[in-house]
C-alpha cells in the first residue's frame, strides 16, 4: 500500500472516529497542504465513507449534532457547578447574552440574587429558565427553532443580536481542541456565536471537562479571545496550561455539596 492509500485510510479512521472534522484540522493533522487535503477528500466523498458538509466533512455513519436532551445528561454536576460560578459574574445592571448551550443554560437558576439584569439569548431552554424570574429582564431573539440545539437561529437572529452592548457573553462550545480553538457543531449557530463575540465587552466561556480535546466542526474563536473560562473541577491540567499561555483567566468550579 503506497503513502497516499495510507494516509487516506488514517484520514478516513480520524474522521470517523470523530464524526465531524473542519479542512484545517485534516490539513494540520497530516501536515499536508489545503489542496491534498480536498483531493483526499473528494476520494473519501466518492467512495460514500464521508459527506461533505458547511466547512468541513462528517461520517456518513451517523448524525453528527447530538440531541440537545442527550448532551444536557452528560457530567450535569459539572455543568451546574459552571453555571453557578458564571452567574457570580453577573454584576446589577448587566446586558448578558446567554450562549445556547447544556452548561450555559444553569447560569440562570442562580440569577435570582441579581436586583436587575438584561439577559438576551435565542435558546429556548434559557429562555423557560428565566421567564420564573422577575428580576431578569428577558429579550429573545427571533429566528427558526432548531431542535437539535433547541435555539432559535436564522440571519434575523444575527441582526437582532448585532444592535446590542453586551457586557458580559456566556459562550458555549462543542469543544475546544488542545491547540485552542474554540468550535461548535452547528453552522446555524456559528454566525450568531460570531456576533456575540463581536459585540461583548467581557467574552467568558463557559464548558464542562469533557469538552477539552475535543473538536466541533466550525472554530468560532481562539481561547486567546476568551477574557474567562468557567470550568468544572476535573479539569484536564493540559487546558489549564493552555489558558495560562493564552493569558485567560481560568475558573475552577467546584461541584454542588449535596
Amino acid at each position: 500500500m503506497g503513502m497516499k492509500s495510507i494516509r487516506i485510510k488514517q484520514m478516513e479512521q480520524y474522521i470517523m472516529e470523530h464524526d465531524l472534522v473542519s479542512m484545517e484540522e485534516l490539513r494540520s493533522k497530516f501536515n499536508i497542504s489545503m489542496n491534498t487535503v480536498r483531493l483526499d477528500v473528494a476520494q473519501l466523498v466518492s467512495k460514500g465513507a464521508i459527506r461533505k458538509v458547511y466547512g468541513g466533512v462528517c461520517s456518513n455513519q451517523k448524525d453528527n449534532l447530538v440531541p440537545f436532551e442527550e448532551r444536557q445528561a452528560k457530567n450535569v454536576q459539572g455543568k451546574i457547578a459552571c453555571g453557578m460560578a458564571a452567574a457570580k459574574l453577573v454584576e446589577d445592571g448587566d446586558i448578558i447574552f446567554i450562549d445556547s448551550g447544556t452548561t450555559t443554560m444553569y447560569i440562570v437558576d442562580y440569577l435570582v440574587e441579581c436586583k436587575s439584569v438584561t439577559a438576551i439569548t435565542h435558546n429556548l431552554n434559557v429562555i423557560n429558565r428565566a421567564i420564573a424570574i422577575p428580576n431578569i429582564n428577558l429579550i429573545c431573539l427571533p429566528g427558526t427553532l432548531e431542535r437539535k440545539t433547541n435555539s432559535f437561529a436564522s440571519a434575523d437572529t444575527v441582526r437582532a443580536l448585532e444592535k446590542y452592548n453586551i457586557s458580559k457573553a456566556f459562550m458555549a462550545s462543542s469543544g475546544v481542541t488542545h491547540n485552542g480553538m474554540v468550535t461548535n457543531a452547528s453552522p446555524l449557530e456559528y454566525e450568531i456565536k460570531k456576533a456575540a463575540i463581536a459585540g461583548s465587552h467581557q467574552k467568558i466561556l463557559m464548558i464542562d471537562s469533557s469538552k477539552y480535546g475535543k473538536s466541533g466542526m466550525l472554530t468560532y474563536a481562539d481561547l486567546s479571545e476568551m477574557n474567562k473560562v468557567i470550568i468544572d473541577e476535573e479539569v484536564n491540567p493540559a487546558l489549564l496550561s493552555l489558558a495560562e499561555k493564552k493569558n485567560v483567566e481560568t475558573i475552577i468550579a467546584s461541584f454542588p455539596k449535596a
